[in-house]
């Protein structure tokens, strides 16, 4: 069979053995031999399917910001948001599907979106919650946990030919709507009740979790604006409805191959005739907070917590971002909301109201989603949009199947 889907064989090794937190992030450890209070072994030993050479292994990773959150203060390198907050998850879920496998890559060295014709497709469905990891390291090294999806062993789309080891080949996949006939990866009873929510919502990726404020030594451009009106604590439901194609993705396991020029990382995944290989879907969760539609732009929550001044204590959810401009952001009571900033060598964008970066995007209350932005909540969408990359940070052509700019 050329394509392996590891679901099944995984559930079991899953609820016995993915347990690993951040007090302890090495790779899980599946246990052997379960037995019953009598002794007795009650079922066989549960693995982690390989890929073998010429094969190709899809697994999924939310990185460590899926299973431990981002806290303030950072330690070390690690990332931290810089208006003082933390977060926490709960559940992160995510549906992908058609993990595809396309000749020639390098089809168009100026743009990305063109490839070759498919040859292998991995056509399962899979919701996954990305915050409780999975069985084997992510390719951001041993604090970091992927989950397997599925093998690719041949070119199921082209008569069932082996991959040619000589050869690069286009990566897509899809994030998709949550729905009914979805693999559950990796579920517990509470994720399901959120899945229930994502399907009847027609959502794709579900944050759930809370914002806590721990910031000090802060500074602002407006010394007279009062942050304490803003909660401390925030919990948070934030629902994407953003169907999107991750597109011929750049693949950091290439290196130091040289990519084209304006790229990272050479395109494309190779497959090797000694030994199987693993693509990795990566989801960064950190792009929904972004202050601009730029690769790598510091994190904040303020535009979000001041969303709740002045009204009832309640959930955080998309809903709550309607309406506002964010070229003009202000808090829930209309005040125009200023930057702040707790972390030192951080300089913010502007000297006055928070106004974040759209780029070239035009921006209108009453616009055409398919060409403007028109409020805080389209923004968060386009941002999160951008979240799939390949192998860690391999970045994809960004095609949008919702009502946006393109």
């Amino acid at each position: 069979m050329s394509v392996r889907s590891l679901s099944a064989s995984l559930a079991l090794a899953l609820a016995v053995g993915a347990c690993g937190t951040l007090d302890d992030p090495t790779i899980p450890v599946i246990p052997t031999n379960p037995t019953t209070d009598a002794g007795q072994d009650t079922a066989p030993t549960p693995s982690v399917p390989t890929a073998g050479p010429g094969e190709v292994r899809v697994t999924i990773s939310g990185e460590k910001l899926a299973l431990g959150g981002i806290p303030y203060p950072a330690t070390g390198d690690d990332p931290v948001i810089v208006d003082g907050w933390s977060l926490k998850l709960d559940r992160l879920i995510v549906t992908v599907a058609n993990v595809t496998l396309s000749e020639n890559p390098d089809y168009s060295p100026s743009d990305p979106s063109q490839h070759g014709a498919a040859v292998a497709r991995a056509s399962g469905t899979y919701a996954v919650d990305l915050h409780k990891g999975g069985p084997l390291a992510g390719k951001g090294g041993s604090s970091e946990q992927a989950l397997p999806l599925a093998v690719l062993s041949d070119q199921n789309l082209n008569g069932g030919q082996a991959f040619d080891p000589t050869a690069r080949y286009a990566l897509d996949y899809d994030v998709v709507v949550a729905s009914a006939a979805a693999t559950r990866a990796n579920f517990d009873a509470d994720d399901e009740a959120a899945y229930q929510k994502m399907i009847a919502n027609g959502w794709t990726v579900l944050y759930v979790g809370t914002a806590t404020f721990g910031g000090h030594g802060c500074e602002t451009t407006d010394a007279t604006y009062d942050f304490t009106k803003l909660p401390t604590t925030v919990p948070f439901e934030l629902g994407f409805a953003s169907p999107t194609t991750y597109v011929n993705c750049q693949n950091p396991d290439n290196d130091p191959a040289t990519p084209f020029s304006g790229e990272d990382h050479e395109r494309g995944v190779q497959v090797r005739d000694n030994r199987g290989v693993d693509a990795q879907l990566t989801v960064h969760l950190d792009h929904p907070f972004w202050e601009a539609l730029v690769e790598g732009a510091a994190f904040r929550f303020d535009h979000y917590a001041a969303r709740l001044v002045g009204k009832p204590p309640h959930v955080l959810t998309l809903d709550d971002l309607v309406g506002v401009n964010p070229l003009d952001v202000r808090d829930g009571a209309g005040a125009p909301l200023p930057w702040r900033w707790c972390v030192s060598g951080y300089t913010p964008p502007s000297n006055g109201q928070m106004i974040l970066e759209v780029g070239t995007l035009q921006v209108d209350p009453k616009g055409d989603p398919t060409r403007t932005l028109r409020d805080l909540r389209d923004y968060a969408t386009y941002l999160q949009s951008t979240q799939g990359h390949l192998n860690a940070d391999g970045l994809c052509f960004v095609k949008r199947k919702y009502a946006s700019p393109p």
